[in-house]
């Protein structure tokens, strides 16, 4: 099997999913191969939903990137970007102000190949190719200095948590980011979870099947990532309950997106 073209890069395992490229097809994206489109199909018959939790977490996403902005932020490192699709966060940002710092992190070869050509005519925004889960190589890329850590940057993490295991100790690597960021800065995180959801352990199990196995977290455990900064209002929530409005698709059955949702700011040491 080959489907070689402009956009994939020699490295990718054709043979295996992805949850980057499963998350582009379901989104509509074309950027995707037999298997994934395959896996995608399964999580589709599994929670039929799976469509419009795509679309919901992205919805929160332009959400949250437009407050952070109206909050005086004008850097964004985006943990995970994924696959580009419409309405990234330099999109987003450059809407408002195009001097907007962004740096897109992910290890997906076909995610960072296609943000690479999406950017070449961007000059404040870049990509990354690192795994989160190794924060030196991703504060100690070149890339990464087109950000300047002395002053508050958003930190996203939307929808990329869930593929770092409890023996990754997600807490502990949000906090090791979290420590290098001014005070005035923003954690952005969506979760998705099993509360409330029957379908969870199937869900594992298929994503188990994949490059990217899911570890999914409580709203308690979603919570204690944000411990040590202060939650904007209304806390951790579904994705759609998350300064609603009409663009998400889930927003009139907020459990329906599987998923919490959360920003929170970083305070001074002395306040």
């Amino acid at each position: 099997m080959s489907e070689a073209s402009g956009w994939q890069p020699p490295e990718v395992d054709l043979e295996t999913p992805n949850a980057a490229r499963i998350y582009d097809y379901s989104l509509g994206g074309t950027h995707n191969f037999p298997a994934d489109r395959a896996a995608a199909e399964e999580l589709f018959r599994i929670y039929p939903d799976a469509r419009l939790v795509g679309r919901s977490n992205r919805a929160f996403l332009r959400r949250a990137v437009r407050y952070c902005i109206d909050q005086g932020i004008r850097q964004f490192l985006d943990l995970g970007s994924g696959i580009p699709t419409v309405g990234n966060v330099h999109e987003i940002a450059h809407q408002v102000d195009p001097e907007i710092r962004v740096v897109y992190v992910d290890n997906e070869p076909v995610a960072v190949a296609l943000t690479q050509h999406l950017l070449k005519e961007v000059p404040n925004a870049t990509v990354v190719q690192a795994d989160i889960r190794d924060v030196d190589a991703v504060l100690g890329a070149p890339q990464t200095q087109l950000l300047d850590f002395t002053q508050p940057i958003a930190l996203m993490m939307v929808a990329v948590l869930h593929y770092v295991s409890y023996e990754e100790d997600a807490p502990g690597l949000v906090a090791r980011y979290t420590s290098k960021l001014a005070p005035g800065s923003f954690l952005v995180i969506s979760h998705t979870t099993g509360d409330d959801q029957p379908e969870a352990e199937e869900i594992r199990q298929l994503f188990a099947k994949t490059s990217t196995p899911v570890t999914h977290r409580t709203r308690a455990e979603v919570t204690a990532l944000f411990d040590g900064l202060e939650l904007v209002e209304p806390g951790v929530v579904w994705t759609p309950e998350w300064h609603p409005d009409d663009s998400d698709p889930l927003r009139e059955d907020p459990k329906r997106s599987a998923t919490y949702a959360g920003v929170a700011r970083k305070r001074a040491a002395h306040s």
